[in-house]
C-alpha cells in the first residue's frame, strides 16, 4: 500500500472514516495526493476539502459538523440523537448564530433546516453525544431542546412536541437548569405551567 495512502487511512480511521485537506496538510502531505486516490476509488470526495474512505459509510451527522462547525443539532434532530424521539428526522435541524454564512452547506445539504439565534443563546446548552454511527457530534441538551420547542410551538409538529415535553417532565427533569434556560428564552412561565401539570 502506498505510504501516502496509509497516512491518509490512519488519519481517517481516527476521524470516523472522514479526512479533510487540512488534516492531510497537517500530516506533511500535499493536498494534491488526494485526487489520485479519488480517481482510484480509494477515497470519495464528500464536498470541498472533505473526503471519506470508500470502504466505509460516512456519518452524515459528522460530515455536516465538519462542513459547519457552528451547526449544532437542535429541535427534532437533537431529540432523536438524545433518545427523546424514535422518529428518524426527514429534515435535519441545526442552529447557528445570527449572521453565520450557511450558503455553501445549504447547497450541499438541501434537507437541513437552519435556525438562527443570537450568539449568547446559540452557546447555551451545547453538549456532545454519539451519533447512531458512533461519531461524537455537538447537540443541544434536553433542557435547551424543550425551551426551543416551547418557544417555537406554532412551527412544531404537535406529536413530536407533545411526546418530548411529556417525556421530559415525567422522566425526572432538571428544574433549575430548564428554568434558567427558560428565563433567557422568555418561556419561564410556560415552563412553570408544564411543571405543575406534568410533574
Amino acid at each position: 500500500m502506498d505510504t501516502s495512502f496509509q497516512i491518509i487511512k490512519d488519519i481517517a480511521d481516527n476521524s470516523d472514516g472522514i479526512i479533510t485537506t487540512k488534516q492531510v496538510e497537517d500530516a506533511g502531505l500535499s493536498r494534491t495526493v488526494l485526487k489520485p486516490f479519488v480517481d482510484e476509488g480509494l477515497l470519495l470526495k464528500e464536498s470541498q476539502g472533505i473526503y471519506s474512505l470508500s470502504d466505509t459509510m460516512a456519518d452524515e451527522y459528522k460530515l455536516i459538523q465538519i462542513r459547519s462547525e457552528k451547526a449544532i443539532f437542535s429541535y427534532g434532530t437533537a431529540l432523536y440523537l438524545l433518545g427523546m424521539s424514535d422518529r428518524v428526522p426527514h429534515n435535519i435541524d441545526v442552529t447557528v448564530p445570527q449572521g453565520y454564512n450557511v450558503s455553501r452547506i445549504k447547497k450541499d445539504y438541501p434537507s437541513i433546516r437552519f435556525h438562527y439565534v443570537k450568539k449568547e443563546l446559540w452557546e447555551l446548552g451545547i453538549t456532545s453525544i454519539q451519533s447512531p454511527m458512533g461519531a461524537i457530534v455537538s447537540v443541544y441538551d434536553k433542557e435547551r431542546c424543550i425551551c426551543d420547542l416551547i418557544r417555537d410551538k406554532k412551527d412544531m409538529d404537535m406529536q413530536l412536541y407533545t411526546q418530548a415535553v411529556k417525556e421530559y417532565f415525567k422522566a425526572g427533569s432538571n428544574m433549575r437548569k430548564i428554568l434558567k434556560y427558560g428565563k433567557q428564552f422568555g418561556v419561564e412561565e410556560k415552563l412553570r405551567t408544564y411543571m405543575e401539570v406534568l410533574s
